[in-house]
């Protein structure tokens, strides 16, 4: 209990920071800051990429068409998204929701690790391109790490596609089942 009061301080810190940041031109676009919410105490965090224009305009992460798909993912394997803390590695909409520039996601870095610091996550869900790149390096391609848990510095992670790629392209949407049952299977073990 006392772990989890620190860890909504740090968290509250760290959003009243990011709300007020200026390090990049998205800050200049930007309706609202996507920090992150969800619950700490099970030490389970997923990441995206960016927020979307719903996103931006509610001020919550993953609630677009995406979230709607990542919700009905979690669902299926019997996870609530409120049991899980979520967040993006940039915390600003890109314009035309492109995807984050590299000094992007810099400016942003130390947020990120901010959550990771207070939340400190056994598994980490991450969701796309980006957040992989973030989080294992720029080498590290979807395709090559997709589905298979990785543990660096103790710290489970689960590398898989971003839930709008389904949207787009039916046939990941099994991908990303076959993702989200290992996902289970990693909470239960």
């Amino acid at each position: 209990m006392e772990d989890e009061a620190r860890a909504l301080r740090m968290l509250d810190e760290l959003r009243a920071k990011a709300e007020g940041c200026t390090k990049c031109p998205l800050s200049a676009t930007r309706r609202r800051v996507v920090f992150g919410e969800g619950r700490v105490g099970l030490r389970v965090m997923m990441v995206g990429e960016a927020p979307g224009r719903e996103e931006d305009a509610q001020g919550r992460p993953f609630v677009g068409r995406a979230g709607k798909l990542l919700d009905e993912l979690l669902s299926r394997v019997g996870v609530d998204r409120r049991m899980v803390y979520i967040t993006n590695v940039v915390k600003c909409r890109p314009p035309g929701n492109r995807p984050p520039r590299r000094s992007e996601v810099e400016a942003c870095r130390e947020y990120l690790l901010g959550q990771l610091e207070a939340v400190k996550p056994r598994l980490v869900v991450l969701l796309g391109r980006v957040a992989i790149r973030a989080m294992l390096g720029e080498g590290c391609s979807v395709t090559s790490v997709r589905g298979k848990p990785l543990v660096r510095e103790g710290r489970t992670f689960l590398p898989t596609l971003h839930p709008a790629s389904a949207l787009y392209n039916p046939g990941n949407l099994m991908l990303l089942e076959e993702d989200m049952a290992t996902f289970r299977r990693l909470l239960e073990g």
